[in-house]
């Protein structure tokens, strides 16, 4: 006798949960993208555990090709690149989301809050908005590195502040959208504060697009870090993360091809899982704007 599947007596939350992972497992480019990323990121949290020499420890006796003591090979001052691009993916993954955790907070506020009161409030905030949104987010957050000096705090901060439009304007288009709707108007009817209006009514039903573009942001806020790292104006030099390693191999390249080639691998794979796994969750929530408003 067959068992059927029933939801009955199973919360909507937990229904809700169990479908979108049965919506990602059926999209077999998200299924890899997430199990690459549970992977890195298993990896990372576990670096100090997982490597097997210090990624900073220098042998120069031991500069050479990848081999099976060094399966990715060694840098020009010996050390095992296979332990600083593990220990590098602490770096590169926690700048990639944080700086979106900071962007998405700040720039929600500012995008609901124009949206929600408008007037000379909704004025002020876009037109800083439509400025930051003239220039490319790496152009940006280059001046803002130059300007505050180096070092990972800055770069986080000036990573964050380049990505706040992307965020900023699609809350607010989901909140102009939102708010004429007639739950709101029996909210306020009711006696609701605008607090309460805009983060217990208007934000959870325009979360969809922003989850997206979080998604999205994630590589590209990875590729920031390495586009930052590769000019000199990342984290200290001693600190290892994959732009770093990678502008490192720009004097051997054509003498060790692997100080080159791993690095850029790894960020070629990571931000490829990040963007299947945001294509997914653009299906799933079936976001068509979010491709016109997140491609700055």
């Amino acid at each position: 006798m067959a068992v059927m599947e029933t939801t009955e007596g199973v919360p909507p939350e937990q229904t809700q949960r169990w479908a979108w992972l049965r919506f990602i497992a059926r999209d077999k480019k998200a299924l890899v993208g997430m199990i690459v990323l549970a992977v890195l990121t298993l990896a990372a949290i576990l670096a100090p555990f997982l490597t097997p020499y210090d990624p900073n420890a220098q042998d120069f006796a031991m500069i050479g090709a990848p081999s099976w003591a060094h399966p990715l090979g060694t840098d020009d001052l010996g050390r095992d690149l296979l332990s600083r691009l593990i220990h590098g993916g602490r770096i590169s993954l926690f700048v990639g989301t944080s700086t979106v955790l900071m962007a998405l907070l700040v720039g929600v506020v500012l995008g609901v809050s124009a949206g929600y009161y408008g007037g000379w409030l909704d004025t002020i905030i876009m037109r800083y908005i439509d400025l930051q949104w003239a220039f490319p987010n790496f152009i940006i957050a280059v001046y803002l590195v130059a300007v505050f000096g180096a070092g990972l705090s800055n770069v986080i901060v000036a990573i964050s502040l380049a990505f706040v439009d992307d965020f900023a304007r699609i809350a607010r288009g989901m909140v102009l959208t939102i708010k004429e709707e007639q739950y709101i108007a029996a909210a306020r009817t009711l006696g609701a504060s605008d607090n309460r209006i805009m983060w217990r009514h208007i934000l959870p039903n325009a979360a969809a697009p922003i989850i997206v573009q979080a998604t999205v942001s994630v590589s590209y806020a990875i590729l920031a870090e390495a586009g930052l790292s590769f000019l000199g104006l990342g984290v200290r030099s001693d600190t290892p993360t994959w732009g770093l390693i990678l502008a490192d191999s720009r004097s051997f390249i054509s003498r060790a091809w692997w100080l080159g080639f791993f690095p850029g691998l790894f960020i070629m794979v990571t931000v490829l899982s990040i963007n299947f796994l945001g294509d997914a969750l653009r299906d799933l929530f079936d976001v068509r704007e979010t491709k016109d408003l997140g491609a700055h």
